[in-house]
């Protein structure tokens, strides 16, 4: 048996839920040319699947009910093993996985020819992405905060976009060759980025396009500076957490954050001028490690630059902004949670009809 497995191990904010996503649509026919992209049941999508496995081989515990991914990593890697061809496994919460966690997937993995596949985009569209994306998931820091957290390496989104670190780390006793960089495409490109970053994908996996004709419809849409500070204060007020445990967290951040409150008229949330001298700095850093390492890299080096805006265009503070635009954000998040509470069954009505259905059914008896 040959069998090659693909490790996407990241980067978060580089169009991970767009491949994800086109990977399960395709998933049948990619299998038609022995190309798998597992899952535990057909009523599972792999990217849940493939995501609750990298939470079981961390150790973690979050996104869903507690115990939710226990067993996950295993019950892969047996399905796994059952296959031969080309595997692609894909979650960017793998990306800082520590050395011991990285080597325990090795090992597991064993008797596979393993390809760690990483996707890299520069810190000017990474790091404001990052952060309404922490904003979508419960957190309440400031924009100010976040970067000077990420500039002193502290928070989990910068250790898993440390593009030295994850590589050195997953691809250690990996021949060079077996490592595969994706550049994120910037915006000089023109045409369709997402079409080419896919054919990057393909790249990057050894797959011919034409195997996964399906396009993907689903992203992470980016939300503007008065939809992320509303979504901020309210996370402030309800006090949600990373962990996603109360009940009102699904509203929040799927009917708010994801459907209703993007592309409303509103400034984008973009890197503070004065932040762009250590971004330029990394990318850098980032470049000369690519060009020394040997490593296979797909795109454009040029991508992990970033771009300065013109000079006369005015940045916006997210973490100052005037009320209005929030007002009437907020207005547009009530109309959506109130369209959305008289769409669901009131409680006390459907326990009302279960008793009186179980009445008559007495009564004919």
């Amino acid at each position: 048996m040959s069998r090659v497995v693909h490790l996407h191990v990241g980067a978060p904010k580089t169009g991970t839920t767009y491949l994800q996503d086109r990977l399960s649509l395709n998933a049948a026919r990619l299998a038609d040319h022995g190309v798998h992209v597992p899952t535990s049941s057909r009523f599972v999508e792999p990217a849940l699947f493939h995501f609750r496995a990298a939470l079981d081989l961390l150790e973690q515990d979050w996104g869903g009910p507690a115990g939710h991914a226990e067993g996950a990593w295993p019950q892969l890697v047996k399905k796994v093993r059952r296959l031969d061809g080309t595997v692609i496994v894909s979650h960017e919460i793998l990306a800082p996985a520590p050395a011991s966690k990285v080597a325990k997937a090795m090992n597991d993995l064993e008797g596979s020819e393993v390809h760690i596949v990483y996707s890299a985009r520069d810190l000017g569209r990474q790091l404001p992405a990052a952060w309404q994306e922490s904003i979508k998931q419960g957190r309440k820091w400031s924009f100010r905060r976040f970067l000077t957290k990420v500039e002193a390496g502290k928070p989990w989104f910068f250790r898993a976009m440390d593009l030295p670190t994850v590589l050195s780390t997953w691809g250690d006793h990996l021949p060079p060759e077996r490592i595969h960089v994706v550049t994120v495409p910037a915006k000089r490109h023109t045409g369709g980025r997402g079409e080419l970053l896919w054919l990057r994908f393909c790249e990057a996996f050894g797959i011919d396009p034409a195997w996964a004709p399906l396009d993907s419809e689903r992203a992470n849409p980016s939300l503007g500076i008065a939809e992320t500070q509303l979504i901020r204060q309210l996370n402030a007020r309800l006090d949600r957490t990373v962990r996603r445990e109360a009940s009102y967290d699904r509203l929040i951040r799927d009917l708010l954050a994801q459907r209703e409150l993007v592309n409303r008229e509103s400034h984008p949330v973009r890197l503070p001028p004065g932040r762009y001298a250590w971004a330029e700095e990394q990318a850098e850093l980032w470049i000369d490690w690519l060009q020394g390492s040997g490593v296979h890299v797909i795109g454009d080096l040029d991508d992990l630059r970033p771009v300065r805006p013109p000079d006369d265009e005015q940045w916006r503070n997210p973490d100052r902004v005037r009320a209005k635009p929030v007002l009437q954000a907020a207005l547009d998040a009530l109309e959506a949670m109130t369209r959305e509470a008289a769409r669901r069954p009131d409680p006390d009505r459907q326990l009302g009809n279960l008793v009186r259905q179980g009445a008559d059914r007495l009564r004919k008896k």
